[in-house]
């Protein structure tokens, strides 16, 4: 079933949306996180994408607190990510009810670890391949890699993972996704794929479920009131 699941970006206690992942560029933000994921669920999300942004930065979970509430309170299925750059605090994430856990920069840097991780968790992983100028960026989107999009997809291929593809060239800009590249992934690659990045109207959704994607995450034309979601999941 094709899903489309709002985002819930963390940023010092409140949700914001940057522009193209820049950490000194937030476009919108509102307080109270819990509230934010509680709204979704009551327009009838049956998922949420939490990331950490500081997490994302700093290279460690920053708003574990605040992840832990929203998972108690709202009863979605929850996948997270944002700095989760060591399994202890996967694992932690796992016991304390989060549904998949979002892996970038130890996709890339730690394969076989990640693997290990996979399997000892089949369906709790979402590998994250985040694509800057056509090649994966880790480390908060800083750090440049030599990887294609679907060549690290493809280094998953065999478990069960599922794939979180971003263009962050057009991550948080609302103009459009860029169908080739996301066509480029889901055609080379056999897991679940799931889009983000640019998403600004049905047709850009629906463009992408015709592409064969497992679902959409969508952020800023949400908050920005540019797509109501009440309409998409119709």
């Amino acid at each position: 079933m094709f899903k489309v699941i709002p985002a819930v970006d963390l940023k010092g206690g409140k949700v914001v949306r940057l522009r193209q992942g820049r950490e000194d560029e937030i476009t919108f933000q509102i307080d109270n996180p819990l509230e934010v994921a509680k709204k979704w669920v009551r327009k009838g999300a049956k998922a949420l994408h939490i990331i950490d942004l500081d997490g994302a930065f700093k290279g460690k979970l920053v708003h574990e607190d605040v992840i832990f509430k929203i998972v108690e309170e709202c009863k979605v299925e929850i996948e997270v990510g944002g700095g989760i750059r060591d399994f202890e605090v996967a694992e932690r994430l796992i016991d304390g009810g989060v549904d998949r856990i979002i892996i970038g920069t130890l996709a890339v840097k730690k394969i076989d670890d990640v693997r290990g991780f996979a399997k000892k968790h089949p369906g709790s992983v979402m590998i994250a391949i985040d694509s800057k100028k056509d090649f994966v960026a880790i480390e908060g989107w800083k750090k440049d890699t030599k990887f294609k999009p679907y060549e690290l997809a493809k280094l998953y291929e065999d478990l069960d993972v599922s794939i979180l593809y971003t263009n962050i060239d057009v991550e948080g800009l609302v103009s459009g996704v860029v169908l080739d590249k996301v066509e480029e992934v889901i055609s080379k690659v056999s897991l679940p794929v799931y889009v983000a990045g640019g998403i600004s109207s049905k047709e850009d959704v629906k463009n992408i479920k015709k592409l064969g994607a497992a679902g959409v995450i969508i952020g800023s034309a949400l908050y920005t009131g540019k797509l109501k979601f009440e309409e998409l999941i119709k």
